[in-house]
């Protein structure tokens, strides 16, 4: 009876199992969404927080999953050592000694193990013996890029994180000491002194529409510029410039065995580098340009002095810093000058600029140049100002570099900023002069300095080396808003530059029958320059551009109406049309569409236009 009752028992037991291990054996799977697992397969510890699976693995099968733990320096002493052994396939643990450190740097804040972090990434991208090379579509290729990128920001990051001290010095390692090297050469640029470096990986940009990066190696930073000596020529921007901080590390196991590592700093500012040699091989750099000139514009005085600039005549006083441009002058690269509308200022081509500096095939043939100039002054003035600017540097830089490019600069202009442009490349012989008065200027009983100051706005000649126009939004015949009433009622508080109210004094004082306009009465800044109907536009309306200029119209036009009843909200699209143009574009916006994605997407279509058609008639090609 008891035998029977144990095998009983025993049946029971065996079924008891069986009947569990039927709903779930030891080893097998789960069905669940695609994206579940794809996050297991690539959860970090820099995306999640975690380490991820390969580093698990490793601690696996190396036994050390508990003692990391429970007492990670050990684990990570013990993995250091397995590093160092003369099998080169140990090398896969380098790229968990990386996430392992950077995990534990970060649980504890401990600069030094950012640092080791940094050191492992590096032995493990790249290998001192080329047979083992991680394959290039190993995910932990960019984990570790990344490890090191942010792991060298971290390691020396300032106590606010509002900067990130680049300087030599030694610096403590758990197994040892770096001793980094930085010669102080390498931290200036042209003739600036490059300081305050600010990681962008800890900025979010706001107010532009797209965030460019080429994803590479090294610490991405937007740097103060310190001017070292007077500039030549074009006025560069004082706005942070971006530059790339690497790491040099030679020979870094051998080192690793002595505990004593030598890293060289090396900085590639962002518009002449793209890419660092790395044991025989180009490796791209880790760019971004778009925080750089985010940061420059936050910082920047230019949006201030829209308003200032529309109602102050005299805001700047004569023709330095009215030709800006984000870098000295490179030859062999076409001179694209952005000349922007009323109450604006050149920090409104930022979208147009961040998408075109980060192609190529626009960057390495174009360099952008900005024209500054106080938008409530008469527009005759203004584009005088514009003409006499270009001619002042165009003259000093075909002096200095003798660059055929300097021949065939495009100027693109915005609003009020498009009659400027088209004043660069007219030759009005006296229509402006006719519509003033019929007696020859010469004979004019005015003060030599009123006759130069109408001679230089009233007698236009073409600039021979404008090539190319583009017009945005531009009111070739007037725009309706400039005639309305609060219009009229904002003209009045506008104070025109000191030599023009001293102009209009001494006109003043001329017979009556001497001029066709009444002086007293005649309003003459932009706003009611721009009335369609007023004396400039009909003057201008009927000149065409001068022989061997190309010009383009990109018209806003908000409704989706006829055409011919369109408009941006400012100018008509009957205004913004001009005959003669070799291409015309319509974009669905309102007036301010430098930042239309269409708008940039044809001014990036004319630019490569212009340098085809350069290459061809020219054999200037880059």
């Amino acid at each position: 009876m008891i035998h029977l009752r144990r095998a009983w028992f025993r049946f029971f037991f065996i079924f008891a199992v069986s009947s569990l291990a039927g709903c779930q054996t030891p080893v097998g799977v789960t069905r669940v969404d695609s994206e579940t697992v794809h996050h297991q397969l690539t959860r970090n510890v820099l995306s999640s927080g975690t380490i991820s699976p390969y580093s698990d693995n490793v601690l696996h099968v190396l036994d050390l999953t508990d003692e990391y733990y429970d007492n990670p320096q050990m684990a990570l002493q013990t993995l250091h050592d397995f590093l160092l052994t003369s099998d080169h396939r140990a090398s896969y643990a380098a790229f968990a000694l990386a996430e392992l450190s950077f995990l534990y740097a970060k649980k504890t804040n401990q600069p030094s193990y950012y640092l080791a972090s940094a050191l492992y990434a590096y032995v493990y991208l790249f290998p001192e013996h080329s047979g083992v090379a991680p394959n290039s579509f190993d995910p932990r290729v960019r984990m570790a890029a990344d490890l090191y990128n942010r792991s060298l920001t971290l390691g020396f990051i300032a106590k606010d994180r509002s900067s990130m001290h680049l300087q030599p010095g030694a610096y403590p390692l758990p197994f040892g000491t770096l001793q980094v090297e930085l010669p102080d050469d390498r931290l200036q640029w042209e003739n600036r002194r490059l300081t305050n470096f600010i990681p962008v990986a800890e900025l979010e940009v706001r107010g532009l529409q797209n965030r460019y990066r080429q994803a590479g190696i090294g610490v991405s930073l937007a740097a103060d510029q310190v001017r070292l000596g007077p500039e030549e020529g074009l006025q560069i921007g004082q706005g942070k410039m971006p530059v790339t901080a690497f790491m040099r590390l030679p020979n870094l196991t051998q080192q690793l065995r002595k505990g004593s590592i030598r890293g060289d700093w090396e900085l590639y500012n962002a518009y002449d580098h793209k890419t660092v040699r790395i044991n025989g091989q180009d490796v791209p750099l880790e760019i971004e340009s778009t925080s750089a000139l985010a940061a420059s514009l936050a910082e920047s005085p230019v949006w201030e002095r829209e308003l200032k600039g529309f109602f102050s005549g005299d805001s700047l006083s004569d023709l330095s810093g009215r030709l800006g441009a984000l870098e000295p002058y490179r030859p062999g690269r076409i001179p694209v000058v952005f000349v922007h509308g009323t109450a604006s200022g050149p920090g409104r081509w930022a979208d147009m600029v961040n998408d075109l500096i980060v192609d190529s095939s626009i960057y390495d043939r174009f360099q952008f140049w900005f024209f500054t100039y106080d938008t409530g002054n008469p527009i005759l003035y203004s584009a005088a100002l514009l003409r006499e600017s270009l001619q002042k540097i165009v003259g000093h830089l075909e002096q200095k570099y003798q660059d055929p490019v300097l021949q065939s600069i495009v100027v693109i202009g915005h609003s009020q900023g498009g009659l400027l442009t088209r004043l660069t490349a007219i030759d009005t012989g006296n229509a402006f002069w006719d519509a003033v008065s019929n007696q020859p200027l010469e004979d004019m009983k005015v003060s030599d300095q009123t006759r130069d100051l109408l001679k230089r706005s009233l007698f236009i000649t073409s600039l021979p080396f404008v090539k190319r126009l583009v017009f945005i939004a531009t009111p070739h015949h007037g725009s309706y808003v400039a005639g309305s009433w609060a219009a009229h009622q904002l003209a009045k508080f506008v104070k025109l530059p000191g030599q023009v109210m001293s102009g209009i004094t001494d006109l003043m004082t001329l017979k009556l029958d001497t001029l066709k306009l009444n002086i007293q009465g005649l309003r003459l800044g932009s706003v009611s320059a721009m009335e369609p109907g007023s004396p400039l536009m009909k003057a201008l309306a009927p000149i065409p551009l001068a022989p061997g200029t190309s010009g383009h119209s990109i018209i806003a036009v908000q409704d989706d109406g006829p055409l011919e009843n369109g408009t941006d909200g400012v100018v008509a699209y009957r205004s913004a049309h001009l005959e003669g143009m070799e291409s015309e574009l319509i974009v669905h916006s309102g007036h301010s569409c430098q930042s239309n994605t269409h708008t940039i997407q044809e001014v990036r279509r004319i630019l490569l236009l212009h340098a085809k058609t350069l290459c061809e008639t020219h054999t200037v090609c880059r």
